[in-house]
């Protein structure tokens, strides 16, 4: 999966749209214990993830792949669907 559009939302939420038009929810809390998640506490920290198509990263560091994203996303659309409709 390749990651074409990624949004933050309230209470840690990445909302992500896959180069095959599927947009799914993540949620970044349970990550947030870990050591390198840490500074995602910080809400403001949390905002200024980046999209590397691959993977999202956050300048503390912190990063997920799209294939984790992927495996543990809750799926609730499709763009492609949705443009025809």
């Amino acid at each position: 999966m390749r990651i074409t559009e990624l949004h933050v939302e309230p209470n840690w939420m990445l909302s992500i749209v896959a180069d095959d038009g599927r947009v799914g929810r993540f949620d970044v809390r349970p990550y947030l214990q870990d050591e390198a998640f840490e500074a995602l506490r910080d809400q403001n920290e949390f905002t200024k993830v980046v999209n590397g198509g691959y993977f999202v990263e956050w300048g503390c560091g912190a990063d997920l792949s799209a294939d984790t994203i992927e495996a543990r996303w809750e799926i609730v659309g499709n763009v492609a669907k949705q443009r025809t409709a």
